[in-house]
């Protein structure tokens, strides 16, 4: 089952001039941590507005826990989650007397706000900070908060909207490591531009380009799907790498995988991984370059992002 589901969902703004989803098609799977990736600007946050009903589409249609969100019912609120890019909270209130206080936003009485928000303190490793107030807060601690407020309902369904786009890495390991423990829970749709969060914590990635879905699939699956493996030579030296590369392309190869050359580094992309890989090591020899290491690996999340957008972003 499908805990998000879009179909053919177009936003317009500006009267119509700006077309920030086009078509949008996406389906993201009951319990999985999705990552939801994208250039800037790609429509990722008018998305999740329209998904949560904090905004209407202009056409198309989009469900979530098996309701329609164009206008949302009460029911279909109190079972998804929300965090902006860029939460505030009352900086004069403490972490615990936040949570408190949206526990009964929520309808929990007193005393069960406050056993929510000390097992939500504890599961967001803010236990020490919650008799802070949240003013203080770093970066980091800021945006665990945030998760622990959106997921006080114990909803079926949370949107992060770029959870980690500011923070610095301890910061990022943090957020990414209550994101992770939240697998198995509730469904998590994480909007990113960031490659390696999602690599950490997804099971399951959209890439999304200009308002449409390009590619969906899991997260290990996606280099299968969409990019060739990679041989990658390394030389002592950027001239030896760059020889190699002007060698490559003027041999018959140049019909094949290109080089790509970074400083002692030459990639090449490869669909027959072991005639690339035999054809490099003949043209090494021939030209007696200084090759120091070879070695071959599955396309990663940035091969895939690359080919896919790298030339829209």
């Amino acid at each position: 089952m499908d805990a998000i589901r879009c179909s053919g969902l177009i936003k317009r703004y500006e009267r119509g001039k700006v077309l920030a989803l086009d078509g949008l098609d996406l389906a993201v799977p009951e319990g999985s941590v999705f990552g939801f990736l994208g250039p800037n600007g790609a429509g990722k946050s008018t998305a999740i507005k329209i998904l949560t009903g904090l905004v209407e589409p202009t056409a198309g249609e989009a469900w979530v826990a098996g309701e329609p969100v164009v206008h949302p019912s009460a029911r279909l609120r109190s079972q998804i989650g929300y965090l902006s890019q860029d939460p505030h909270f009352y900086s004069w209130m403490t972490g615990r007397e936040l949570l408190v206080f949206a526990g009964e936003l929520f309808g929990a009485g007193r005393a069960a706000a406050r056993r929510r928000a000390d097992e939500l303190l504890e599961m967001s490793g803010l236990t020490r900070a919650g008799g802070r107030r949240t003013g203080g807060y770093s970066g980091g601690m800021v945006q665990r908060l945030g998760i622990a407020q959106a997921i006080v309902s114990t909803p079926r369904i949370l949107f992060l909207d770029e959870p980690c786009a500011s923070l610095d890495p301890l910061g990022r390991r943090d957020v990414l490591e209550f994101i992770a423990r939240l697998r198995g829970k509730t469904t998590v749709l994480m909007s990113t531009h960031i490659l390696e969060d999602v690599e950490r914590v997804c099971d399951t990635v959209g890439i999304i380009d200009r308002g449409r879905m390009v590619a969906t699939a899991e997260t290990d699956e996606l280099g299968r799907r969409f990019a060739p493996p990679v041989v990658e030579l390394g030389f002592e030296t950027a001239a030896a790498a760059a020889a190699f590369a002007s060698a490559w392309a003027e041999t018959a190869e140049a019909t094949g995988p290109a080089a790509t050359v970074e400083g002692e580094v030459v990639q090449l992309r490869a669909a027959n991984l072991a005639q690339a890989r035999t054809s490099a090591l003949s043209l090494v020899a021939a030209k007696g370059l200084p090759l120091v290491r070879l070695e071959t690996r599955a396309a990663s999340l940035e091969d895939v992002f690359v080919r896919l957008v790298g030339g829209t972003s």
